[in-house]
């Protein structure tokens, strides 16, 4: 079974890439803890015109769409309160927003974040947020299937570039949750 990493002629260690990420991205990877080495985190340079999966699969193949995640900010509201979260589901499912996400923010009411909110407060680029370097009071929602994933093609921060991740590594990032039931068909 190929992996992310078969799709591209230049993959290299992120840690070497730092100049090419936004800074809260290659802060989180200057300093990386876990139990997957740093170096297992990939960068592939790409054109940022097909840094939406449907473009980027079609160009690269569409085997890649089980193997990619999207990470989407979301806002919770109760009783004058929003929290922000970021869900990470496999690109072909989507995030189960009014469902799931909803009762885990004990949230009244859920929905996708402002874009310039989501933006704004991540450091990131639309259509490149990505889950490392999230601000340390987001929960990060992580479905199964992408903490199962040997690799996950994930944005990386901008969208330029995408990161190739153990899906372990992406479950044991701060504030990361594996939550059953996140990514639906």
């Amino acid at each position: 079974m190929p992996v992310p990493m078969d799709a591209f002629d230049d993959v290299r260690p992120a840690v070497r890439c730092l100049d090419l990420l936004p800074d809260p991205v290659a802060a989180a990877i200057r300093s990386w803890s876990g139990s997957v080495p740093v170096e297992e985190l990939r960068f592939v340079d790409t054109d940022p015109a097909v840094a939406d999966t449907a473009l980027l699969v079609d160009r690269y193949g569409p085997w890649l769409l089980e193997q990619s995640a999207n990470c989407v900010v979301v806002a919770g509201k109760r009783g004058g309160e929003t929290t922000l979260a970021a869900c990470l589901v496999l690109s072909h499912t989507r995030a189960d927003v009014n469902g799931v996400v909803r009762r885990h923010l004990g949230a009244r009411k859920a929905s996708f974040a402002p874009m310039g909110r989501a933006v704004g407060e991540s450091g990131m680029e639309y259509g490149g947020i990505t889950p490392i370097g999230l601000p340390a009071d987001w929960p990060l929602l992580v479905d199964p299937a992408v903490a199962d994933t040997p690799y996950a093609l994930i944005g990386s921060g901008s969208r330029r570039g995408k990161l190739i991740v153990p899906g372990k590594a992406l479950a044991e990032l701060p504030g990361a949750t594996v939550l059953e039931g996140l990514g639906v068909a």
